[in-house]
């Protein structure tokens, strides 16, 4: 059995940081201690003093297999993510066929077996007639239910008073929300419309504004306040939001929220330079709201930071605003932006693991993972604060082949990361070629 031993690493670990070695033997984290001997086998590797995290979990991101490969994999997105410190991920449902049975959500288990180099784990897609399926969740194995609360097409969005009703009373699994209010967009697209005929990406916070995104979580709140369900609302955008959720730990929360970086990273004054690069959704709004996320990471009523990682291709976002999908790819720099909060003092190291391990693994309940401690899987990023990362198109790997923080240097650099005890991403191009990833499992 293998067995590697990290030392002089500082610890990141439930609210402490510490200086202490960590042996990994096989899969699993088998001793932490101040100072641990070598022994004959042991792989050792000496951290010098870089902070050891428990890898994040990213419980919202679009790999874009079946269908949409032009965009990414399930292969190439995950080599991504655990080169920028992601060692699991939860992904969803729109792709092409959409993920809308239980059969297609074990198709793409099967996918990710053989090409992931990340623990995986897949949503099911509400429509608004595919309650059978809904209820046919596996809350162990699967990560929940996405809800598309208007701003989507196709099957997937569910807008009918019903059909919502009926999901957040039967499903058996996690509820997570996209909230935003087609009718309101209408509206707002028509008003936009009657002073310009041309509309462009500095327009896009205001077709997707404020009232929008309150309107349609407000409504999410109120169902699951209802029928007692278990809510997640994906990446929040707005200070009026915020009000909406309880402040305090996540441990016993009936609704919780997140925030994704690029809306704690961006704000509406980047929309001139980087144009349709940023069009999301929801969309990126002021910095007045994006300063307020940061305050509610403070307050705890914002509980975990994911990605919403959602590539296109170059010459897809090439386009007119309205013609442009909307989405940009982050795994790969998501931790280092953090990082780059923890530099300028908006948060702390201490937020950042709780925020992207420990409460994603509480939400979720992920067995196993989300920490450094003895016996659990050793899923780990070492992480060098003082050594920066230039950013160009060509040293991504997402297959798109860019990035929207191209020409930035982060101050921080990830050394390495290990999934299930293997190293499977190095700064120095040494890692595992076999996949080491598994499915998550779930205790709730």
């Amino acid at each position: 059995m293998t067995s590697t031993l990290i030392k002089h690493a500082r610890l990141v670990n439930e609210g402490d940081v510490i200086d202490a070695d960590v042996r990994i033997v096989g899969e699993r984290i088998a001793k932490i201690c101040a100072e641990i001997a070598a022994t004959p086998g042991d792989r050792v590797i000496d951290a010098g003093g870089a902070y050891l995290l428990p890898g994040m979990i990213d419980d919202q991101v679009h790999f874009r297999e079946p269908g949409l490969t032009h965009k990414g994999t399930i292969a190439s997105e995950s080599r991504a993510a655990v080169a920028g410190g992601i060692t699991s991920y939860m992904e969803m449902p729109n792709v092409n066929p959409a993920t809308t049975t239980i059969e297609a959500l074990e198709d793409k288990y099967a996918i990710a077996a053989t090409s992931s180099a990340a623990n995986f784990a897949f949503y099911l897609g509400a429509t608004e007639d595919n309650l059978e399926q809904i209820k046919r969740l596996d809350p162990a194995r699967h990560s929940g239910v996405k809800v598309f609360m208007g701003a989507s097409t196709g099957d997937l969005l569910v807008e009918h008073p019903e059909a919502l009703d009926m999901i957040f009373r039967e499903s058996p699994a996690l509820i997570v929300t996209h909230c935003e209010s087609s009718p309101i967009i209408r509206q707002n697209h028509a008003a936009l419309r009657r002073s310009k005929s041309v509309l462009t990406i500095e327009d896009h916070p205001t077709l997707r504004d404020t009232d929008a995104c309150f309107a349609s979580s407000s409504y999410a709140v109120d169902l699951a306040k209802r029928y007692g369900s278990q809510l997640h609302v994906l990446h929040i955008t707005t200070e009026k939001e915020l009000a909406l959720f309880e402040p305090g730990p996540v441990q016993g929360k009936q609704i919780t929220a997140e925030a994704c970086v690029h809306h704690l990273w961006f704000s509406d004054e980047d929309y001139p330079r980087l144009g349709n690069l940023i069009k999301c959704n929801p969309s990126i709004k002021s910095q007045r709201d994006r300063d307020a996320l940061i305050q509610a990471l403070h307050s705890n009523q914002i509980d975990i930071i994911a990605t919403d990682h959602a590539p296109h291709t170059w010459e897809e976002k090439q386009v007119d605003y309205e013609q442009a999908p909307a989405g940009l790819p982050l795994v790969q720099h998501a931790l280092l932006t953090l990082m780059d909060h923890v530099k300028h003092g908006r948060m702390s190291l201490a937020q950042v693991v709780e925020k992207t391990a420990h409460n994603p693994a509480i939400r979720y309940g992920v067995i196993g993972r989300g920490y450094l401690r003895e016996g659990y899987f050793a899923d780990l990023v070492l992480v060098d604060p003082d050594t920066a990362t230039s950013v160009s198109n060509g040293n991504t790997l997402y297959h798109c082949g860019w990035s929207p923080f191209a020409g930035h240097d982060f101050s921080s650099q990830i050394v390495g990361t290990w999934v299930n005890g293997r190293q499977v991403y190095s700064r120095d191009g040494i890692a595992a070629a076999e996949i080491a990833a598994m499915p998550l499992s779930f205790d709730r």
